[in-house]
């Protein structure tokens, strides 16, 4: 299974990196003189700083777990009540036409239709503590169609991978972040954003296209994603045209808002139908508590992992060669400064976030690496994570060309953010 030789080399260049720092220090007067590389103490102490990220992430781990307890418990008894009141069923029939194409596994009017249309609006919205359970849900309700449990499905590869394109419309957290920071126009991101994310969802939905050998031209297909882009360009019109002030309350209040009316909905038609909301909201809540459990092991496996690559400086040197590599070509080499975004992004949500908070910081929230960082930050979802904690939460242990297919996604994803942000903002 590629995750786990992608978990073990984690673990080994993590370690060959931090030998070599060491080797580099004690040595560093040679290095200095010929090849002009410096090394210093934290050099030396690398490999403690290694085991202490061990202690923090798996620390970590079990606080988001804890987290999610909470959020899965809520959310999963809110998907029940939309269950038995005919909420999710309906939704699934509206989106039944496409999604019978790119998901030809799944039956028809099956439940995980409606959790995976629930679960790709929740992600549109920026609204992250609802995907997830939402996400969680259709997971296993495709588990049910499976035919070999411990191996993904064709449907749970396409929703992994359009998962963590991570097609956002209302950026909410990043808006925020960009305010809190002091830019002067936080919203001038909103645009180049929706557009990056756009390409890698369109990226991850043609590679496991060509690899399922589903037919994107077919008319309903086509009509389809041609509705959704023309909504999707309706709506960066409709915001691009406010003022930043006005874009920002309205692009919180929207999310909010929509959230909760989906829980009034839900409760309505459970009422129409007679359903004991009580204890449907009950039954479902234990079904959430189950799964955030069960993801623990999973979760405490990735993110230490990570953090040990993170803190070897694995990461740090891939940025540098990536520099150096580009500027041998005499290329405008300003977007390397936000890379270690793109690099973190599908190795972690929250390392990512910090650091692209950590540059805005250093270059300033209007600086083209600091508008670019926040591209990125929202061009894509965390792959790693996502596909450790949505298959573990369902025993998968065969992932096939899931990591592929995500990875392709967040590629694509980071490239145009580049051309973008360089279009928008490269003159600057």
């Amino acid at each position: 299974m590629i995750l786990n030789y992608i978990w073990i080399g984690f673990f080994i260049i993590g370690f060959l990196v931090a030998a070599f720092r060491v080797f580099g220090y004690y040595f560093r007067d040679f290095f200095l003189d010929h090849l002009n590389l410096v090394f210093t103490i934290a050099d030396r102490d690398v490999f403690s700083a290694i085991v202490q990220s061990t202690f923090e992430m798996a620390k970590s781990s079990v606080e988001i777990s804890i987290y999610l307890i909470g959020v899965m418990t809520l959310w999963l008894g809110i998907m029940k009540i939309g269950e038995r009141g005919g909420a999710v069923s309906a939704l699934s029939r509206l989106m039944n036409p496409l999604f019978s194409r790119i998901f030809p596994g799944i039956p028809k009017n099956h439940p995980a239709m409606g959790s995976i249309m629930m679960n790709f609006s929740a992600n549109m919205l920026g609204l992250d503590n609802a995907a997830t359970p939402l996400g969680l849900k259709a997971m296993k309700e495709l588990q049910e169609v499976n035919p070999d449990p411990a191996k993904a499905s064709d449907s749970q590869i396409m929703f992994l991978v359009l998962n963590t394109s991570s097609l956002t419309i209302i950026p909410i957290s990043i808006l925020a972040m960009r305010m809190a920071n002091g830019a002067k126009v936080p919203t001038d991101i909103f645009i180049p954003m929706i557009l990056a994310t756009y390409f890698s969802t369109m990226a991850g939905l043609l590679f496991v296209a060509i690899r399922q050998r589903i037919n994107l031209f077919n008319k309903v297909v086509v009509a389809y994603l041609t509705g959704i882009t023309a909504i999707i360009a309706g709506i960066i019109w409709y915001l691009s045209v406010l003022p930043q002030a006005v874009m920002s309350t309205r692009t919180g209040f929207a999310g909010n808002f929509l959230l909760f009316l989906v829980i009034i909905i839900f409760i309505v038609l459970g009422i129409r139908k007679k359903v004991n909301l009580y204890e449907t909201f009950i039954e479902g809540a234990k079904e959430g508590f189950e799964v955030a459990v069960k993801i623990i092991p999973y979760l405490v496996a990735m993110l230490v992992a990570v953090g040990v690559f993170r803190a070897s400086g694995s990461l740090d040197f891939l940025i540098g060669g990536v520099g150096s590599f580009f500027t041998l070509f005499g290329m405008d080499t300003r977007f390397v400064d936000a890379l270690p975004v793109a690099f973190m992004k599908p190795l972690s949500g929250s390392g990512a976030r910090g650091l692209m908070v950590e540059i805005m910081q250093h270059f300033g929230p209007d600086s083209f690496a600091g508008r670019l960082a926040c591209i990125m930050q929202g061009s894509t979802e965390t792959t790693f994570y996502t596909v450790a904690v949505y298959y573990g939460a369902v025993n998968i242990r065969n992932t096939r060309y899931t990591i592929p297919g995500g990875l392709f996604a967040d590629l694509a994803g980071v490239i145009a953010s580049i051309f973008i942000a360089y279009l928008f903002f490269g003159k600057g």
